[in-house]
């Protein structure tokens, strides 16, 4: 196969998107670009490239040992960071695909949404944030009660990753539209993109209906305790409910330039959201845990800003007059259980660890 009939394949992709594609969707040929000009891709396009870094990049992979909701689970069936990114993937690209949208763009931001999450889910987030405000004497109010009143915010850290940490501190070097999406997924900013703004729902109906079947499985609750009206709106099973509200996201948007549910199943769906967080994110045995990952984080964090030798040169790289951040960036990047042994290795005797005896 020549060159120029390698060269050309791409090309073909990116034709075949303004032959199916709504014109209200993202097309790979008229991205915004990328932080640093690059040479295309011979086969693939300018998204399918973001899709496949982001898929095999060190950061995703680590979701697989970053806790969603319950902490250290007595199962093997509780979603982790990881599984809720696929998940959400693959809610986005169904509603992506009968709107005729850019299913490779939506696969990208789906993917990379949870990159900066931190080890131990939000509360990891409000611990570094709580941390970060301490270390700079700065008061923080309102910690925990909206994603505004952080300093340290995942979505953030996410981009963060992609445009600087990865691959040794050099970054991903994703189109502008992806990083776009990963930020605006949660929070008051909305995507520039309708593809983003797919994956900012999506994330809503995998976490509102994935953390009920968590819960359920924890013996936290019964399908039977959800408060009836939603559960009238939406149905009666995990299953159900995601049916329903991708269906009613793709009949309100469709030919429309804005992603959105109808009132009634976006009101159903924030009342369940409600429930879940007066009965199982704050109040539940499934947070039981959740002072010690605070307490272990914060220790972590003020013993490196002390050491910063011990931590990674590739996390020394950028912003070297804010030791702060340097060290944010490290502890945010540990799994739970890397989290744990490095809090062990700094902070309990050799021979007391695992068990160990003297």
């Amino acid at each position: 196969m020549s060159h120029q009939t390698q060269l050309a394949y791409r090309e073909v992709l990116e034709r075949r998107e303004h032959d199916i594609l709504s014109p209200y969707a993202a097309f790979s040929d008229a991205t915004v670009g990328r932080l640093h000009e690059e040479e295309d891709d011979l086969y693939r396009t300018a998204f399918q490239c973001d899709r496949d870094r982001i898929l095999h990049c060190k950061s995703f992979r680590r979701l697989a040992h970053k806790t969603q909701v319950f902490l250290a689970p007595e199962g093997d069936h509780y979603r982790t960071r990881l599984t809720h990114s696929l998940e959400v993937t693959q809610i986005a690209r169904d509603i992506a695909r009968p709107l005729r949208l850019n299913e490779d763009l939506t696969e990208a931001i789906g993917l990379g949404h949870d990159l900066g999450h931190t080890p131990f889910g939000h509360t990891g987030e409000r611990t570094l944030s709580k941390a970060i405000a301490e270390f700079n004497k700065q008061p923080l109010e309102g910690v925990g009660v909206t994603q505004e009143s952080l300093i340290f915010k995942h979505n953030e850290q996410s981009a963060r990753i992609v445009d600087l940490l990865e691959k040794n501190g050099r970054g991903l070097n994703l189109t502008r539209e992806v990083v776009d999406g990963i930020v605006c997924h949660t929070g008051k900013q909305k995507a520039m993109t309708l593809e983003g703004q797919i994956v900012s729902l999506a994330d809503r109906i995998a976490y509102v209906s994935h953390d009920i079947d968590d819960a359920t499985r924890a013996g936290l609750l019964t399908e039977e305790d959800l408060p009836i009206a939603p559960r009238n709106v939406l149905g009666n099973s995990s299953s159900q409910r995601i049916a329903t509200m991708v269906e009613d996201v793709i009949a309100t948007s469709q030919n429309s330039d804005s992603i959105r549910m109808s009132t009634r199943v976006f009101e159903a769906m924030m009342e369940l959201r409600a429930f879940l967080n007066e009965h199982i994110y704050t109040q539940s045995d499934a947070k039981v845990e959740e002072p010690k990952a605070n307490q272990l984080i914060y220790v972590l964090f003020f013993y490196f800003v002390q050491h910063m030798e011990a931590i990674p040169a590739e996390y020394r790289i950028h912003n070297q007059d804010k030791p702060e951040i340097q060290v944010a960036d490290f502890i945010a990047g540990m799994t739970d259980r890397y989290a744990i042994r490095t809090f062990q290795s700094i902070m309990v005797p050799r021979a007391w660890r695992m068990g160990g005896s003297l």
